[in-house]
């Protein structure tokens, strides 16, 4: 009787010890395999991550690129003729350029709202009408509404700094000593 209990105790010690020797040993791959992966991960670093930082740099000038190629495809209320909203002939010109001379991915073009909405729709329209009038390689540009206002300044104003600037430059002269350190032929 006491062999079989001896026995019997011996089968159930086999028994726990297989169960928890299966689940250990998965344990302990699974901790040999997680140190080799923090081993691999601190041997590449800072790699992996450098892409990411770059583009996390990168992504606010990408924006003002962005915002700037709006305001430069922005048609204002200069390049349109008042109240019935036909494009003036520099309107035709900007357009022309942004349709065949723009990047193709930059090839947007953005219309001042107007004074009223019919008067933004007519401006819509006469862009749209001349944009059909011109051939091109490719999709036809979008025509979208926007509220921001390109700067500009009328043209006696840039001709009134451009002068000034003018003025004030100094007028040319040549060095009184060369590099050499003597007299130079200004003499």
């Amino acid at each position: 009787m006491q062999r079989i209990a001896n026995y019997s105790r011996i089968l159930i010690a086999t028994a726990l010890v297989s169960v928890v020797a299966g689940t250990a040993t998965a344990d302990i791959r699974d901790f040999f395999r997680k140190v080799g992966t923090g081993y691999q991960r601190n041997n590449a670093w800072p790699d992996p991550f450098n892409e990411i930082d770059a583009m996390q740099v990168v992504a606010p000038f990408e924006a003002m690129k962005r915002n700037g190629w709006r305001l430069n495809n922005t048609l204002g209320n200069e390049l349109f003729r008042g109240g019935d909203g036909a494009l003036l002939a520099s309107g035709n010109q900007k357009i022309h350029w942004i349709a065949t001379q723009a990047p193709a991915h930059r090839r947007e073009i953005f219309v001042l709202r107007g004074r009223s909405d019919e008067e933004t729709q007519k401006r819509v329209t006469s862009v749209q009408q001349t944009l059909a009038g011109y051939t091109r390689n490719g999709a036809t540009p979008p025509v979208m509404v926007t509220d921001r206002s390109p700067s500009s300044s009328s043209g006696a104003y840039a001709t009134q700094i451009n002068r000034m600037y003018l003025q004030d430059l100094p007028a040319p002269k040549l060095p009184s000593t060369s590099a050499a350190g003597t007299a130079a032929a200004t003499q």
